[in-house]
């Protein structure tokens, strides 16, 4: 059973026990190793996945065949949904960062609960809103922001979508390799390195193993 994850998750926030016990029953768990391709743009799609372990990422590929990520997933976080709602194909790439468990949920199961309800349809808008409003930021930020711009500005999305705060500031838990940081910012691996050995010598971020610590939300935004 998957309730108590489900129930953590913000678009079924208000179904009652036995609401969330239904829909366990009815969500599939598969279980994708690492580097796995769950989903393709331009498949078919009738699938809701929620991230019960690991992570992914969201990408697209560019006319020039670089892969652009434009976003990460962790625990508790959904996609598939813009599928799932209109029946016209995927519009992105899902890949799995790690090994990582999924809930799946059919499109007829899903259309049945919105419409006993109605609420968790008018949460999913919330939810496309502003990851519409987050890709119109990151095109803007590609298109007009200088390079420590666009890597600080992937930095302060990492934090806002997977970040913990601490006392010292936001700890991004398992940060992206600096490769994974060029394809957010839409650069090179050799820059990410540089930026980020500057932003740690000026104070802003402090690494710790795997993790990434951003010391207070003042991070430069432009390289002057």
């Amino acid at each position: 059973m998957h309730s108590e994850l489900l129930k953590r998750v913000s678009l079924f926030e208000g179904l009652n026990d036995e609401e969330l016990s239904t829909l366990s029953q009815v969500a599939l768990p598969r279980l994708f190793p690492k580097d796995r391709v769950v989903i393709m743009a331009e498949d078919e799609g009738d699938t809701l996945f929620v991230i019960s372990t690991g992570q992914v990422k969201v990408s697209i590929v560019s006319e020039d065949g670089r892969e652009v990520i434009l976003s990460m997933l962790g625990k508790g976080n959904f996609f598939g949904e813009m599928s799932l709602l209109d029946g016209h194909p995927r519009s992105a790439n899902v890949t799995t960062m790690q090994e990582t468990e999924l809930l799946m949920l059919r499109r007829a199961d899903f259309l049945r609960l919105i419409q006993n309800k109605p609420q968790i349809a008018v949460k999913l808008l919330a939810v496309l809103a502003s990851r519409l409003r987050k890709t119109d930021r990151k095109i803007k930020g590609l298109a007009l922001s200088d390079v420590t711009g666009r890597i600080t500005q992937t930095l302060l999305q990492l934090a806002e979508e997977q970040g913990s705060t601490t006392p010292e500031g936001v700890l991004i838990h398992n940060r992206p390799t600096h490769q994974d940081l060029a394809n957010m910012s839409g650069t090179t691996r050799e820059t990410v390195s540089r930026v980020l050995k500057r932003l740690e010598s000026q104070g802003y971020i402090v690494h710790k193993g795997k993790d990434l610590l951003i010391v207070g939300a003042d991070l430069p935004v432009s390289d002057s």
